[in-house]
């Protein structure tokens, strides 16, 4: 549908905007949908990221997702904020609300137990314990994810114990820290592994993590999607792990900013990640 002078808008806001991938998930569904709306990128400035969000009402926007720098900067700026948001400590998701007021959300968590559960489905949370690497905002909203969706329990190893032992206090609930050099004996019990660090990504150091104590039934998380087949998914394909590659947390994690904004639950599909995969590769 070509967009109409009445036509919900929105878009995400970041800087640098260029790598982000939301404007070709966001339009993929706005095609696919027949929805009289668009969906921009939003290149802010870090100094002006208060009036950007102002913004957002005086020119009519439906909301915005928020990346890379300002998934906490943000915060003061808003009305209101998700108990998830809180926990995780980050916002991803502003809806305008009908009386103007900003709301925020994340939905990172969301978007990683969708991919989960869509790539692993007979995962369940209660076969056992789960090891997070990394304790960022994204294994913020992993060990999240994991506890409100019913893991009894979830160790934290990152390269920084002190990060990790801030993580556990701020989420709260049952969390362990490890030390990142024990953590192959911490990962021997577990259900679910989870890589929630850069470790692995293009450009970025490999990451180191052995897998010969992991039990042959446990699920391997890697939520890095460049590239989306890393060396630690690799490793796990290799001793017969079910895998789960980065790309579904980041369609996931899309959909309810989607729903709020232009009123439909989208799907994510294989043509979608063919779509998508598609922009990645050139």
């Amino acid at each position: 549908m070509i967009p109409t002078g009445s036509g919900r808008v929105a878009g995400v806001m970041g800087w640098p905007i260029g790598h982000s991938l939301s404007p070709r998930i966001h339009g993929y569904w706005l095609a696919q949908y027949d929805v009289d709306g668009v969906y921009v990128p939003l290149p802010v400035r870090p100094d002006r990221v208060a009036s950007a969000l102002a913004a957002l009402v005086t020119l009519g926007f439906r909301g915005a997702n928020v990346t890379i720098p300002y998934k906490e900067v943000v915060i003061p700026g808003l009305d209101a904020v998700s108990d998830t948001a809180r926990a995780i400590g980050a916002v991803n998701t502003v809806v305008v609300q009908d009386d103007g007021r900003l709301y925020g959300t994340n939905t990172d968590a969301y978007g990683f137990m969708e991919a989960l559960r869509q790539g692993a489905p007979h995962w369940h949370a209660t076969a056992g314990p789960a090891l997070v690497l990394g304790a960022g905002g994204a294994a913020r909203a992993v060990a999240h994810a994991l506890l409100t969706g019913g893991m009894p329990l979830v160790r934290v190893a990152n390269r920084d114990r002190a990060r990790a032992d801030r993580l556990a206090a701020d989420i709260g609930g049952a969390i362990q820290t490890v030390d990142w050099a024990t953590r192959a004996g911490a990962a021997g019990d577990v259900a679910v592994l989870v890589n929630a660090t850069s470790l692995g990504m293009t450009g970025q150091p490999p990451l180191d993590m052995p897998l010969e104590a992991l039990n042959s039934s446990a699920v391997v998380v890697d939520i890095v999607y460049r590239p989306l087949e890393t060396p630690l998914l690799k490793a796990a394909q290799g001793r017969g792990h079910v895998t789960v590659d980065g790309l579904g947390m980041l369609l996931h994690q899309a959909r309810p900013g989607f729903a709020a904004w232009f009123g439909v639950d989208p799907a994510v599909t294989p043509a979608l990640r063919a779509f998508v995969l598609a922009e990645m590769r050139a």
